[in-house]
């Protein structure tokens, strides 16, 4: 009996050694697959913004691919809407500035208003049609400070990859849909410059026919009045042209005015789009180490200027940003060195 006892208690103990023994490589098993996980994964700059973007990068891959195959209807879309507004300028509103206006007021509009479609055409279509600056493929010696991980190629100080593009853009500020084309080292100024004078021609289009806009609302109206007004077909055609006008100018000279003040405070702290956040981020991390940050590539606020339109002399302000100037951009975009027009000098600096 005894020995009947001791076989029972060893078969209870051996089943408990076998069911830990499984519990026990299972955990290991477990284990070792959340290591080679975790190993496979693995980044030290690993944060939440990284886990956030990895998880909408379909989203971004979706939105670049439309952009890049909407950018001819964008530009199309650009060229009837001002066409439009051309049209309905020469049709409907000139022959009431010529019946009512005085011979000075004639001048005035039309100079300036002729001036100002000059200057939006000559720079949308340098805008849309150059080139923004690529870094050089052939040539191995040019100064970089990083490799693209995209391109695989050298990438030299403000140089940052557009996705929809697909590569490498000197001093890139943005890709612009309503181009179809980067804003970079070569057109920055030519975007800057139809932003500026289409919202200067929105905002005169939008005063020139405010008291004409006021008399077409209240004529239309009257159109459910009973009996109805005397209107022919072309007076109704041009009081909803002029309607048409004032709202599309004067939204228009809403949100590309704030987009081009936007523009105009980087320029005069000498930086990009891209640049603004990394600047953001870079004096945020220096300051809480008790340090001030500077930003390399700002030679002062009026230089900045000077340096953005290409501006060497106090002549050039009228021939190279006041009437239309296809002068490049100072410098190649690899490296940047203040020219010696600039009373402010420093030496060559790198990307932040």
């Amino acid at each position: 009996m005894r020995n009947i006892r001791r076989l029972f208690l060893r078969c209870l103990r051996l089943g408990h050694r076998r069911k830990f023994t499984y519990l026990n490589l299972l955990t290991d098993s477990l284990r070792y697959s959340r290591l080679c996980l975790v190993s496979l994964a693995y980044n030290s700059f690993t944060n939440s913004d990284v886990v956030i973007e990895s998880l909408f990068e379909p989203i971004y891959w979706l939105v670049d691919h439309v952009t890049r195959w909407f950018g001819i209807v964008f530009v199309a879309l650009v060229i009837i809407l001002t066409s439009s507004i051309v049209l309905i300028v020469y049709i409907c509103l000139l022959p009431l500035i010529l019946q009512t206006y005085s011979t000075a007021w004639i001048c005035w509009h039309v100079t300036y208003g002729h001036w100002n479609l000059i200057l939006i055409v000559f720079h949308y279509y340098k805008a849309i049609t150059t080139p923004p600056g690529y870094p050089p493929q052939v040539q191995k010696n040019i100064p970089s400070v990083s490799v693209c991980r995209k391109c695989i190629a050298p990438k030299p100080a403000r140089t940052h990859h557009c996705s929809i593009c697909n590569k490498c853009i000197l001093k890139m500020d943005h890709h612009c849909p309503w181009l179809n084309n980067c804003v970079g080292h070569y057109n920055h100024r030519y975007f800057f410059s139809f932003c500026l004078f289409m919202t200067l021609g929105c905002i005169y289009c939008s005063i020139s026919s405010r008291v004409m806009f006021r008399d077409a609302y209240a004529a239309i109206e009257t159109y459910s009045q009973t009996p109805p007004p005397a209107f022919t077909f072309r007076e109704r055609a041009v009081h909803k042209c002029i309607i048409y006008l004032w709202v599309l100018c004067s939204s228009v000279a809403v949100a590309l005015g704030a987009l081009t003040l936007w523009h105009a405070m980087l320029i005069t702290r000498g930086e990009t789009s891209i640049e603004r956040h990394i600047n953001k981020k870079e004096r945020k991390r220096l300051q809480e180490k008790g340090k001030i940050f500077h930003n390399p590539y700002s030679y002062g606020r009026f230089s900045n200027w000077r340096l953005f339109f290409g501006v060497e002399s106090q002549m050039q302000w009228i021939t190279r940003v006041l009437l239309p100037s296809a002068h490049p951009a100072y410098g190649d975009g690899l490296t940047w060195n203040a020219p010696h027009w600039i009373p402010m000098k420093q030496t060559s600096v790198l990307a932040i």
